[in-house]
């Protein structure tokens, strides 16, 4: 009040006589640059006789938690108490680690993650449960990209990749971003498979340093915003219809407006698109892929399951290759097995074909002439014997 009526010209004599104040009074805070406050003096408290030995342990360990420092020093007093002062000092010891501001060119990074939804998904065979989302973002234009896989295998998260890349991006970004997943490679070693894949895609992945989810932290918003706005109040009957639902749902969602850019991700992918890599004409190596002499059960394991093959191949080579949809068992270029992917686990697949020709087979078998009966044709009829020795049988 004293410094608007300054402020409108009324002497400070006037000032005091209107407020009933001393003219003193008036002076100082026309002349000061704040209100008066009440400041009391810093003193000596209960927590300068533990500051040493705290300071000590924070000198060797900056991030040990307020309760560890307060029974380590013997702190009897308010634990509230003891964390604030520790706030006040505790930053001399631990620096700050600040996070810049990334700018993203178009086609240059496409970010990647795994998200694991909070949800029971029907597998098959009786069997529920919550497979990974392989989620891509591309990084300048925001636009999101999903697709749920059996496993986090290396085999499944590169045919994942090539799957998003083909069906969704529709191009190849020039670096693609992961942190130290198992499946991809960790302590800069890329796993079996990975490089040749990247290879084929002509990008470059780069590998985040661990504890640096900043780096990565469109994916890691896209998994929030999947889990809040997706995956609420919906049930599905199998990874199939989880598939097709989040196919539909990112249609809609990339057409949001995002704060951040101030754009829609649908709006900005055909720049995005236009400075990616072409997708390669021929597909890179993905899924499983191995050979194995077929045995006598002619069944096949892939991640856990038996599917059966064609009996006439057994004993033996055949390769056997998994995608996300298919088992496929061929021999010498020939499909011997052709099997949609079981997404369950200890199951067997079998089919009907491949049981009625191993009946034939196994009859075949059973009704082989015995090795060595026609050798020797006395051993056939005893009377051979008699007309050999002379010997007349009425």
């Amino acid at each position: 009040m004293i410094r608007r009526l300054h402020a409108e010209g009324v002497p400070k004599s006037q000032i005091a006589s209107r407020l009933g104040i001393s003219r003193n009074t008036v002076a100082k805070a026309v002349a000061a640059s704040r209100p008066p406050r009440y400041e009391r003096s810093a003193g000596p408290n209960a927590f300068t006789d533990v500051e040493p030995v705290v300071r000590a342990l924070l000198a060797e360990h900056p991030s040990m938690p307020a309760t560890v420092l307060a029974e380590r020093v013997g702190w009897s007093g308010s634990i509230t108490w003891f964390r604030d002062n520790l706030r006040a000092i505790r930053s001399e010891y631990a620096p700050p680690d600040p996070a810049d501001r990334l700018f993203y060119r178009p086609g240059d990074q496409v970010q990647c993650d795994l998200w694991f939804p909070p949800a029971r998904i029907p597998l098959g065979d009786a069997q529920q449960g919550s497979p990974p989302v392989l989620v891509m973002v591309c990084s300048s234009s925001r636009f999101i990209t999903a697709v749920m896989i059996p496993s986090r295998t290396t085999g499944d998260l590169l045919a994942g990749m090539w799957h998003l890349v083909v069906e969704q991006i529709q191009g190849v970004p020039r670096r693609w971003v992961w942190d130290n997943e198992s499946g991809i490679g960790r302590g800069g070693r890329p796993a079996e498979g990975v490089v040749a894949f990247m290879g084929t895609m002509a990008a470059t992945l780069v590998q985040l340093k661990p504890y640096d989810p900043e780096s990565k932290g469109i994916v890691e918003r896209a998994n929030g915003y999947l889990e809040t706005s997706f995956l609420p109040g919906r049930s599905f009957a199998s990874p199939a219809d989880f598939n097709a639902q989040l196919r539909q749902w990112l249609v809609g969602a990339n057409t949001r407006r995002v704060r951040a850019i101030a754009a829609r991700p649908a709006e900005l992918i055909a720049a995005d698109r236009a400075a990616m890599l072409p997708v390669p004409p021929v597909a890179p190596a993905i899924g499983h892929r191995w050979w194995v002499r077929l045995g006598r059960d002619y069944y096949v394991r892939v991640a856990g399951n038996d599917y059966s093959v064609d009996p006439t191949v057994i004993g033996a080579m055949v390769e056997v290759t998994a995608d996300l949809d298919r088992v496929l068992v061929r021999h010498q270029g020939r499909v011997v097995a052709e099997h949609a992917r079981c997404w369950a686990r200890a199951t067997t697949v079998t089919d009907p074909a491949h049981v009625a020709t191993a009946a034939v087979l196994r009859r075949a078998y059973q009704q082989r002439p015995h090795p060595g009966a026609e050798a020797d044709p006395l051993v056939r009829d005893l009377a051979d014997y008699d007309r050999a020795f002379g010997i007349e049988v009425a």
